[in-house]
């Protein structure tokens, strides 16, 4: 089942090898949640195990909440404000100098519509790309598929639904240009 996820596809999360990822995620977040502040090299010791790649001078500020962590790919330079919430069933790739307000939420996965699967359990995924330079505002949401642009800023309380290009200020919900940076 776990090729299943990788590749897209429905799976089942119940499936062993899917719960063993999951249970190591949740004690390597525990583990960076509740590390004192007075130790960021354990902070970033858990983070390192935790995610796939950190980029360097890259800061999250706890808490920090994630699926599987392996999946998730920071840039250098880029900051995580409290509270983000990074379902990682798919990738998530973050650039450069990304800035994430508190609050924001990265999706991946995705549910049948139909009632029947739903019920079952099916699931599945698509990935989440986050240019360089990017700002996510406080409280943003980032659907599973969405690829947001470099230098684009999201305001606060956004729910970005599908892709936004480079160099544009979006608001709203669903989130919609109002703005092109020069």
């Amino acid at each position: 089942m776990k090729d299943r996820m990788l590749a897209g596809e429905p799976y089942l999360a119940n499936e062993p090898e899917i719960i063993a990822d999951l249970d190591r995620a949740a004690r390597l977040t525990e583990r960076f949640n509740t590390s004192p502040s007075a130790d960021p090299q354990g902070r970033l010791a858990a983070l390192r195990e935790l995610l796939g790649s950190l980029g360097e001078n890259t800061w999250i500020r706890p808490p920090f909440h994630c699926d599987h962590g392996w999946q998730i790919h920071i840039g250098p330079r880029s900051f995580v404000n409290f509270n983000a919430v990074f379902l990682d069933v798919a990738r998530i790739t973050i650039g450069a100098d990304v800035q994430i307000g508190p609050n924001v939420q990265l999706l991946t996965p995705t549910h049948p519509v139909e009632p029947g699967p739903r019920r079952d359990k099916w699931e599945a995924a698509k990935p989440i790309t986050i240019g360089d330079n990017v700002w996510l505002g406080g409280g943003a949401i980032v659907l599973a598929g969405v690829t947001v642009g470099e230098n684009t800023v999201v305001g606060a309380g956004a729910v970005v639904t599908r892709d936004l290009p480079p160099n544009v200020v979006a608001v709203g919900n669903p989130a919609r240009v109002v703005r092109t940076l020069e």
